[in-house]
Order: structure tokens, then sequence, then C-alpha cells
């Protein structure tokens, strides 16, 4: 897959030769240029070196595990989308994982075809991100929300975002006090269909709010039972 003449990098991490080995066939054949890793170490070297486009990223690892690489990669680069791959998909597992700046998770056993498609929509959404930097801050209450930097502020507090995040707070912001369906964010967020995955919405939405309130502030991301949610500031959804 290559843009403006030049072929993107992906970076696979995974300690299981099996699923490396897999990966670099199938995206090699996709036209990507594929670096792989077995360890968190080695990634983190090779993502110093060789800057990627997109990481995917194996949860369960020795040494250092999946977490700490996306939260360091993260660290490095705000805007390196992060794919994690894990067995593991329970509430708990997939907020540490945002918190830690995750754009998107599959979970083991995996599709190559849906894995594929993330991928792509993610790259989609980072170039779209790219391009709207040219786009102004946009402000709803005591939230800015700024573009160029891929950012909100509540009041003065900075609040960092991974592009996932920013998409769903942007799309908030822009339909302020209309209430989005959980089909509407998927398709407006992700593009496609999850699969019995819906309850994607609520964990992005979890984790918008554990950063928006982190000081106490009020709540601005209401739920709207059976329906969706709404951003406004009054607590009349429930």
């Amino acid at each position: 897959m290559t843009v403006k003449g030049r072929t993107r990098r992906l970076l696979v991490v995974d300690d299981d030769q099996a699923v490396v080995s897999l990966l670099r066939r199938g995206f090699s054949y996709e036209g990507f240029e594929v670096q792989t890793a077995n360890s968190g170490e080695e990634a983190l070297a090779l993502a110093r070196s060789q800057i990627p486009d997109l990481v995917i990223l194996d949860l369960m690892m020795p040494g250092i595990d999946g977490i700490e690489v996306c939260r360091r990669l993260r660290s490095a680069d705000p805007e390196l989308p992060v794919l994690m791959l894990t067995a593991r998909d329970g509430p708990e597992d997939e907020l540490r994982g945002l918190e830690a700046g995750l754009d998107d998770y599959v979970t083991k056993p995996f599709s190559f075809d849906v894995l594929n498609a993330r991928i792509r929509l993610l790259l989609r959404h980072s170039d779209a991100s790219h391009r709207a930097q040219s786009e102004g801050p946009i402000r709803y209450l005591d939230i800015t929300l700024d573009p160029a930097g891929q950012v909100a502020y509540r009041g003065d507090r900075r609040i960092p975002l991974t592009s996932t995040e920013f998409k769903l707070l942007h799309l908030l912001i822009r339909n302020a006090e209309q209430v989005l369906s959980k089909e509407t964010i998927l398709d407006r967020v992700w593009g496609y269909d999850f699969g019995g995955k819906a309850n994607i919405v609520e964990v992005y939405i979890r984790a918008l709010r554990v950063k928006l309130e982190e000081q106490g502030e009020p709540r601005v991301i209401q739920t709207v039972r059976r329906v969706g949610y709404v951003l406004r500031e009054d607590e009349l959804a429930g």
C-alpha cells in the first residue's frame, strides 16, 4: 500500500512466530512494507530507527508487555496508530489499552480480512486527521478540540487523545445536544460493523469520560438509555 509514492510501513509485534509469519506474508501481499519484532524491547528499538505508519501489537508478551509498549510509543508519537491483538477482551483490559493510547483492538483468534480492514481504516483516519490540521479549534461549553494538535482542552487543562478518541469527540462536538445512536457512532467513527462488538462504543465513551472528568469536572457525555449518547451539560438523558 502506497501513499504519495511511498510504501506504507507496518510494524508487527508478537512473540508467536506463527502469527508473525502469517501477518508478514499477508500484509506483504497486500502491498505493505512489513517489519517484525518478537518482543517489546525489539519493537521499541525498531520504531525508533524506522518510524512505522502503524503498529500491530500483541498484548501478552514476556518482558515489556503490549500495554507498556503502547504507552511508550504513544509518548514518543501521539499520532502513531496502534492496534492491539489480544486473547483478552474484558472491559478492564480494553480500558487499560485505551488509557495507554490504543486506537483499536482485534481479539484472537482473528480473521486476516477483518484485521486488514481495520488497519486500512486506521490509516485512513490518520490521513484524515493530518488533513484536518488546517481546521481551526472547535468549542462546546468548556471543551475545546484542536485538530492541529489532536488534543482537547477542558478549560485550560490539556487532554491528549488517541486518533480514535479524537474522532469520537469531534463527532460528539459537531453534533452537540443531538442524540447519536450507537449504530451511527459505529458508522461515523469506525466505518464498519464490529460484528457483535458494538460495546466498543461504550468502552471508548468510558475512556473519554475518564479523561474529561479527571479533575472532577461535571459530566458532559450523557447516556440516553436504549438509544445512544449526547454531548450536553444537563443530566436529563439519565
